[in-house]
């Protein structure tokens, strides 16, 4: 039942956005004038322990209450809403599909014949939707148009309908975390050219999604088990703290300019805390540069022009410098709020902007 990703692909209005996860409840309702947005609403409340294990929801009623509660303190009277599920929840693969077929017969093949030869599980699992890309030649030189394939499974689908249901809202935007992102900074994505790649770390709170996106479409994705929890854990252990769910101590730090040989040695002469965290952003580190070579190797004729941080864990101090030193690869945070020109009462300290990119592409979608 392709309608249950809704609107992944199409336009929507007049509601807000909503971006649930293990630790944050982001909302924010926007306003178009022109080409400017404007930050109506905005409210970021903590996220319960017990909502979420292994990042999915297993307290649906308990999350619906605290999408009430928030909306009562914001006095948001919407009821249609826009949501996304994590990148590690779906699968996005990129299909070539002949030319020649007419709308209804592409929706045929990708559907009910190509769709199953990149599942993992039965065609009856999961709900799907699609979306023509370019055309292009093969080396037969055959004319064929590129579709880009989006699936989950049906039972994270339904945990995020039946949770905004028992909230009282309808769910008219249903689609991939990463999609809203990318929405957001698509303006700053034109910069760079077909043969150039920009790599989008988003750093969540027990994972990090990593997206490299040619052209404005994300051409291969993955998810490595570390996020700000994990960075955090490991201060907290090294300074003997008591771990926490709550990464306040984390946005406080920031990482200084160390040789790349003294991560990997701990030879850094900092404290042990500092040490500790330097070792799990080189592992994450590792592991990006163990994706980027994957994947330009499977790629002619492509570079990677820059990795972009985002999520929580990208307001990191000088953690932009970090990454470039240790990939040597130019690294930017990114700042959602400038990227949009957004307007806003108040302003939102340069720290929590990168972890707005998500949410603030579902109120786009919303205006």
């Amino acid at each position: 039942m392709i309608s249950r990703l809704k609107g992944i692909f199409s336009k929507k209005s007049h509601g807000i956005g909503i971006e649930v996860a293990p630790e944050r409840l982001n909302l924010v309702q926007l306003r178009q004038q022109g080409q400017v947005y404007k930050l109506v609403n905005y409210r970021s409340v903590e996220v319960p322990e017990g909502i979420f294990e292994e990042g999915q929801i297993v307290d649906s009623p308990g999350l619906a209450e605290l999408i009430q509660e928030t909306l009562a303190e914001t006095k948001i009277k919407a009821t249609k809403v826009a949501t996304a599920v994590p990148m590690r929840e779906a699968i996005i693969r990129i299909i070539p599909i002949p030319a020649e077929l007419d709308d209804n017969e592409l929706r045929e093949m990708v559907l009910n014949h190509e769709a199953g030869l990149y599942l993992p599980y039965p065609r009856e699992e999961v709900d799907l939707d699609y979306q023509k890309l370019g055309f292009f030649q093969d080396e037969d030189g055959i004319e064929k148009v590129q579709v880009l394939l989006v699936a989950t499974r049906r039972e994270v689908t339904d945990s995020y309908l039946d949770t905004f249901t028992q909230a009282g809202l309808y769910v008219d935007v249903l689609e991939i975390n990463s999609f809203a992102l990318i929405r957001t900074i698509r303006e700053q994505l034109r910069q760079f050219g077909s043969n150039e790649a920009a790599v989008l770390v988003d750093i969540e709170f027990d994972s990090t999604e990593i997206a490299i996106i040619v052209d404005g479409v994300p051409q291969f994705s993955r998810t490595v088990p570390i996020g700000t929890y994990q960075l955090q854990s490991a201060l907290s252990r090294a300074m003997n703290l008591p771990v926490s769910r709550n990464t306040e101590l984390l946005q406080e730090m920031t990482i200084p300019e160390t040789p790349a040989d003294g991560i990997r040695t701990g030879a850094t002469g900092i404290n042990p805390g500092m040490a500790a965290l330097l070792r799990v952003l080189g592992e994450l580190a590792d592991e990006l540069r163990r994706s980027i070579d994957f994947y330009l190797n499977q790629s002619e004729n492509l570079e990677v022009a820059q990795l972009l941080l985002a999520g929580p864990g990208g307001g990191i101090g000088q953690l932009d410098d970090f990454f470039t030193q240790r990939l040597s690869l130019p690294t930017t945070k990114l700042d959602p709020v400038a990227a949009l020109s957004l307007e806003m009462e108040e302003e939102i300290p340069e720290i929590q902007r990168p972890g707005l990119g998500i949410v603030l592409g579902l109120g786009m979608r919303e205006v």
